[in-house]
C-alpha cells in the first residue's frame, strides 16, 4: 500500500524491505532523476557527487554535445511532473540540415510530419534544474566535492574523500546505486566481482566544443529548428541551437591520420581546414583558434557491463551500466529510461535483489542495441547524409511512412518517438531497411516507387514481426 503527499511523493509504506536510506554515487542527469524516483517512493537520498556544485561554481566548458530529448527522456521527466518546464527550455528540431563544401542546403525531416521532432537542451541547465528539483522534494541530500576512492560491496561502505576539507570517511549504505558516468568508481568496484565483467571500446574519433554565438538580438544566424551537418566523409562538424540565439558545434575529427586533431597543430593549418571544408561555418566562429586549442579534445567510449547489479546490495544506471557515444541523441533518453524501469520494478518487488535482477534484464540487451545503433549512425551522419543514394532511400522510407501508417516502420522513429525497446526498433530497422532497399534499386525518383510490391514486402516481413512482438509494440510514446 502507498500514499502520497500534496506533492505526489509516496510517503512511508512501501518501502521495499523496509530500507530507509540509500546513496546515489553521481549527480549528473541520470543520478539526480533517480534520486527523484527513489524520493518519490518514500526513501531517504545521500547523492555523493564529485564536481562542485554548478549551480554556484563555473565549471569548466567544452564538453557538452548539447542533449537532444526525445520520446523516452519526455516521458521519464512526466513522471515526476518536469516534463512542461523542460519543454520550455528546448528547441524543436525537426530535421537534419546538411552542409555540403558547395551547394545548396539540403533538409532531411526526422519524422513523417512536423509533429516528430527531437528537442535540443542545455545540458548545464538540465543537470542544474534537475538538482534544484531533487533536493526540493525533501528527502534528497547533494554533496559535492566528494571524490569515491574505495567501494567495499560485501560490507556496504564507501571511503570517500571530501575535497574541500582533505578529510576521507567511511559512509555506510545499505543499497548503492551507480549513476556516476562512463568511469564509474562504483563501476570498477562491481567489475572485480567473481562473474561480472566489462568490455570498453574507444572510438578512433575524438571531439572538440565550438561556438557560433547568437546575431544581434539574440538572433539564430542558421535555422532554427535543425540539427546542423557538415558531414565530410571521416569527420563532420554538427551544431544544435540554444535558448540564447547561439549554436553550440561539435568538431568530430580522428584523433590521429592526415585529417586529425594531430595534424591540426597550427592556426593556420586550422584556418585552412575550414576554409576548406566548412567556409560557411568558418564564417560563424568568429573564435575559432582560441576555442580550438584552449578547449579539451572530448573521447568517447561504448561501455557494456554485465550483470548490473550485486544481489540487492547495488545497481548500475546509465553511463556506469552502458555508457553509448553521442550519434543517435539517446544517452540521457536511455539512462532516464533506466529510471522509468527502475521504479516500476520497485512497485513489483518487495525484495532490492528481485527488484535490481529484473532491471538488469529488461535493460541490458535494450542498451546493448543502442549503443550498436549509436556506432552505426556516426558512419550515416558523417558519410551517407551527403549520398544522393542515401537520400533517396530517406524519401522513400518517408513515404512508406505515410503511406501505411502503423504497419511501416522505421528504425529512427522507433527510437526517438516510441518507447518501443531498442532491441526490437534494432530488429525492425533491419526489416524495413531491406525493403526500402529492394523497392529504391533502380529508382531515380522516390515517385516511381511501386506501392503494390511495397504493400506486399511489408505485410510479408514487417506486420508478422510486430504481431510477434505485439506485447513490445503495444508501449506508448
Amino acid at each position: 500500500m502507498t500514499y502520497t503527499d500534496s506533492r505526489g511523493y509516496s510517503k512511508g509504506m512501501h518501502e521495499i524491505e523496509r530500507t530507509e536510506r540509500v546513496t546515489v554515487v553521481g549527480a549528473g542527469l541520470v543520478g539526480s532523476l533517480l534520486a527523484m524516483y527513489l524520493a518519490r517512493r518514500g526513501f531517504q537520498v545521500d547523492v555523493l557527487e564529485r564536481r562542485p556544485d554548478m549551480r554556484r561554481e563555473a565549471i569548466g566548458a567544452g564538453r557538452s554535445i548539447n542533449l537532444a530529448i526525445s520520446t523516452r527522456g519526455l516521458h521519464a521527466l512526466r513522471q515526476v511532473g518536469l516534463e512542461e518546464e523542460a519543454l520550455r527550455h528546448a528547441i524543436p528540431m525537426r530535421g537534419r540540415m546538411i552542409h555540403p563544401v558547395s551547394g545548396a542546403l539540403a533538409f532531411q525531416a526526422y519524422g513523417k510530419d512536423a509533429s516528430q521532432h527531437i528537442n535540443s537542451l542545455s545540458r548545464g541547465w538540465l543537470n542544474k534544474f534537475l538538482m534544484t528539483h531533487a533536493e526540493g522534494t525533501g528527502r534528497v541530500r547533494i554533496e559535492f566535492k566528494q571524490r569515491v576512492q574505495h567501494v567495499d560491496l560485501e560490507k556496504g561502505s564507501l571511503s570517500v574523500l571530501d575535497e574541500s576539507s582533505g578529510a576521507t570517511r567511511e559512509v555506510r549504505t545499505p543499497v548503492l546505486f551507480g549513476t556516476d558516468g562512463s568511469g564509474s568508481a562504483v563501476r570498477q568496484a562491481v567489475e572485480t566481482l567473481p562473474g561480472h565483467a566489462t568490455a570498453q571500446e574507444h572510438l578512433s574519433h575524438g571531439y572538440k566544443e565550438l561556438t557560433i554565438p547568437a546575431g544581434a538580438g539574440g538572433a539564430f544566424r542558421m535555422e532554427k529548428h535543425a540539427l546542423h551537418i557538415w558531414p565530410r566523409g571521416s569527420y563532420m562538424l554538427i551544431a544544435l541551437p540554444n535558448e540564447d540565439g547561439s549554436f553550440t558545434c561539435t568538431l568530430f575529427l580522428p584523433f590521429q591520420g592526415p585529417v586529425s586533431f594531430e595534424s591540426l597543430d597550427s592556426s593556420d593549418r586550422l584556418v585552412t581546414f575550414f576554409e576548406q571544408q566548412f567556409p560557411d561555418a568558418l564564417a560563424l566562429i568568429p573564435d575559432l583558434v582560441h576555442d580550438f586549442f584552449h578547449n579539451p579534445t572530448g573521447t568517447m567510449v561504448t561501455v557494456k557491463s554485465a550483470p548490473w547489479n550485486v544481489g540487492g546490495k547495488a545497481l548500475l544506471l546509465g553511463d556506469a551500466a552502458h555508457a553509448i557515444v553521442p550519434f543517435f541523441g539517446q544517452g540521457m533518453n536511455c539512462g532516464f529510461e533506466d529510471c522509468v524501469v527502475l521504479d516500476e520494478c520497485l512497485g513489483r518487488h518487495t525484495r532490492w535483489e528481485e527488484a535490481f535482477e529484473e532491471v538488469s534484464r529488461l535493460r541490458k540487451t535494450n542498451a546493448d542495441a543502442i549503443a550498436d545503433m549509436a556506432v552505426e549512425n556516426f558512419v550515416e551522419m558523417r558519410d551517407k547524409t551527403a549520398d544522393p543514394r542515401f537520400l533517396l532511400e530517406k524519401a522513400v522510407e518517408k513515404t512508406l511512412l505515410n503511406a501505411f501508417p502503423g504497419e511501416f516502420l522505421s528504425r529512427y522513429t522507433l527510437v526517438s518517438f516510441s518507447r518501443v525497446p531498442y532491441r526490437l526498433a534494432y530488429e525492425v530497422g533491419a526489416i524495413a531497411g531491406g525493403i526500402v532497399a529492394e523497392l529504391s534499386e533502380g529508382l531515380t525518383r522516390v515517385e516511381d516507387v511501386d506501392m503494390d510490391r511495397a504493400r506486399t514486402l511489408i505485410q510479408e516481413r514487417l506486420v508478422p514481426f510486430v504481431k510477434e512482438h505485439s506485447d513490445g509494440f503495444g508501449t506508448e510514446g
